[in-house]
């Protein structure tokens, strides 16, 4: 059995349900692809975009403390979270809900029937 999501650093259990919608479901999966993939796949699943949360991820995946990061290196994936958010372009339904979302209407993909 592999280890849980929340087994890495600074990720716990919201974390954990974001990359569960991604299709992220252990530890190592998540290792493997590196957090900018992984975190394009959470975008692309219909999260929000947040910096913390990314560079959350970063760290974790280092092993080091959430609020690591500074300076220079903090700049650094500011630059690399911005071009992601840039290139993930979501699939209809879940740009729906991203965007209901926005404006405080909170909706699931089964909330949504087809026409």
């Amino acid at each position: 059995m592999s280890d849980p999501i929340t087994s890495i650093r600074n990720l716990g259990p919201a974390f954990e349900q974001a990359c569960a919608k991604a299709g992220i479901h252990s530890a190592q999966h998540l290792r493997e692809m590196g957090p900018d993939e992984a975190y394009a796949r959470i975008l692309q699943a219909g999260a929000r975009p947040h910096f913390i949360g990314y560079y959350v991820l970063v760290m974790g995946l280092q092993g080091r403390p959430w609020n690591d990061c500074k300076g220079d290196e903090k700049k650094a994936l500011r630059q690399r979270f911005d071009a992601i958010k840039a290139s993930v372009s979501l699939k209809p339904e879940t740009q729906i809900i991203s965007d209901l979302d926005a404006v405080g209407v909170r909706v699931s993909a089964a909330d949504l029937k087809p026409l």
